[in-house]
């Protein structure tokens, strides 16, 4: 039975799941597990629900590899009472209009441009958070439930589902997190179109001769931070952070064993009486091997911007989703309403 979850468990499973959200946060590099307080936390730390004053809600676009993919992501949260909270958000990651040529060629072997079609592969994720202060001061936890929704077009679609835990202990200017990704491990079960499949089982001689895995099972992941406030002068502020985050699995990370994986993140947010912000931080620290078979270590880095003016946030990402060793990079814009601002 081991041998059997071990052969459907991936090192990679979900990895929509680990891009992140806000700009704000990814100009930080995401080093904001400890820090996180606002709606956006439904993702980055359920356990931050709890510093709500009212209605919040947030959205993010962007677009990845030149344009191909489109990452969108919707939250919104409220508290329930002064020790409860709950929140709710929608990501969907996707790259549409893609050809398919499966039925190029018809049945006399021609080829016919008509015969060809466009279809879509997105991943959805709809969690919904609760969160509640506990009888320590500055101490507060959250639970996440997630579904997860996967599709390709008409060949193949799956469900899933897992759970998060996460903890945040705040201590004057001291702030200390913990999130708990796919803390049960998170399950997708997948649901393949065999009649679909049959039509292209044997376009290439010995290749896609069986039916993929119907079952992936996604290892939890812990995610651990501290963050320091520093207050310069009246007018301006300073907050560093510093994440460290781990898989259960033998990655590419700089730190890595048979067992475990951690690659540590730094980020800061320099403010102007709480209005205008600037941000910048490293983090996705790879072994990276070369074409000479040699290896040098890759890193992410980040620069953001952000104005927030009467309830209304507006906040920017420069970010290079590879490392610093290509230009990849993409532009992620995000907008978060207060809405205690706007009622009368």
């Amino acid at each position: 039975m081991s041998l059997a979850l071990q052969s459907q468990t991936r090192k990679y499973s979900n990895e929509f799941l680990n891009i992140g959200v806000d700009a704000a946060a990814f100009g930080m590099s995401n080093a904001v597990t400890a820090s996180s307080k606002d709606v956006n936390s439904v993702y980055w730390n359920p356990a931050g629900l709890v510093h709500l004053d009212d209605w919040q809600f947030s959205a993010m676009h962007a677009s990845y590899f030149a344009n191909i993919a489109n990452y969108d992501y919707i939250a919104g949260a409220k508290p329930l009472d002064q020790k409860s909270a709950i929140g709710f958000s929608i990501i969907r990651f996707g790259v549409d209009d893609i050809l398919n040529t499966t039925q190029l060629i018809d049945e006399q072997g021609n080829i016919d441009f008509d015969r060809i079609s466009l279809f879509s592969t997105a991943d959805y994720a709809f969690t919904v958070s609760y969160a509640r202060n506990l009888p320590i001061q500055g101490l507060s936890y959250g639970v996440n439930a997630k579904v997860i929704r996967r599709n390709i077009g008409d060949f193949a679609s799956a469900w899933g589902f897992g759970f998060d835990v996460g903890v945040q202990f705040s201590s004057k200017q001291w702030e200390f997190g913990f999130m708990a990704r796919d803390i049960t491990t998170t399950y997708n079960t997948w649901t393949i179109d065999e009649e679909i499949f049959a039509t292209i089982q044997n376009a290439v001689e010995g290749q896609n001769q069986e039916l993929p895995e119907d079952t992936e099972i996604t290892l939890p992941k812990l995610q651990m931070g501290m963050a320091r406030q520093f207050e310069i002068n009246r007018d301006f502020g300073l907050k560093a952070a510093l994440n460290m985050d781990l898989r259960f699995a033998q990655t590419n990370d700089i730190f890595s064993t048979s067992n475990v994986s951690a690659t540590p993140a730094f980020g800061f947010e320099a403010d102007y009486t709480d209005m205008v912000y600037l941000r910048g931080g490293v983090g996705n620290f790879q072994n990276v091997r070369q074409l000479d078979g040699s290896e040098d270590i890759g890193f992410q880095p980040n620069f953001g911007v952000g104005f927030k003016y009467k309830g209304i946030q507006i906040d920017y990402a420069f970010t290079d989703i590879g490392d610093q060793s290509v230009g990849l990079y993409s532009n992620v814009f995000s907008i978060k309403l207060d809405w205690q601002m706007f009622r009368p």
